[in-house]
C-alpha cells in the first residue's frame, strides 16, 4: 500500500470530507512519531506496538564482490515491536 492509498483509506474510515485535510492529518501523525524518535524517546501504543531507538554498535563487514573488509560505524536505528493484540489480529 502506498502513502496515497493509505491517505484515501484513512479519509474514508474517518469520514473526512477533503483529501487535503486527510493528508494533513496523516502527515502530522507521522511527523510527530518522527519527532519523538529523533529526540531519542520511545513510543508505546498499547495493543499496537512500540517504536524505539537503539544504537547499533560498530562492526566490520566484508564487501561480497571484492572480499574487502569495511568498517561500519556505530549508528542509531529504529525498531518496532508488535503488540500482542495486533500480532493476534494479523495471525488470524
Amino acid at each position: 500500500m502506498t502513502k496515497q492509498e493509505f491517505i484515501a483509506l484513512y479519509q474514508e474510515k474517518m469520514e473526512i470530507t477533503g483529501k487535503k485535510e486527510a493528508e494533513r492529518l496523516v502527515n502530522g501523525f507521522f511527523s510527530t512519531i518522527e519527532e519523538v524518535l529523533v529526540k531519542g524517546d520511545d513510543l508505546s501504543v498499547l495493543g499496537f506496538g512500540k517504536f524505539e531507538t537503539t544504537t547499533q554498535s560498530a562492526r566490520t563487514c566484508r564487501n561480497p564482490q571484492t572480499g574487502e573488509e569495511i568498517k561500519v560505524p556505530e549508528k542509531k536505528v529504529v525498531k518496532f515491536r508488535v503488540g500482542k493484540s495486533l500480532a493476534e489480529k494479523v495471525a488470524k
